[in-house]
């Protein structure tokens, strides 16, 4: 099963996305909001539990987040 959540902003930083699902990763422009940097890394948790796989990238609307199951 593929689950791919996008939006329509700005995408991701290019040098944040190998560190995306990392635990309290966080872009450099979101240091000055709230948030700890957990988000990605709990659906990353939850995929590697299940034997899957999530990953972040840039696409041509903005960014996407999938999280691949095995099923």
């Amino acid at each position: 099963m593929r689950l791919t959540v996008t939006d329509e902003g700005p995408g991701f930083p290019p040098e944040f996305l190998p560190r995306a699902v990392d635990r309290f990763a966080r872009a450099e422009a979101s240091r000055t909001s709230e948030g700890a940097g957990l988000g990605l890394a709990f659906v990353q948790a939850v995929a590697l539990a299940h034997g899957g796989t999530a990953h972040a990238e840039n696409t041509e609307h903005g960014g996407a987040v999938t999280l691949d199951l095995p099923c």
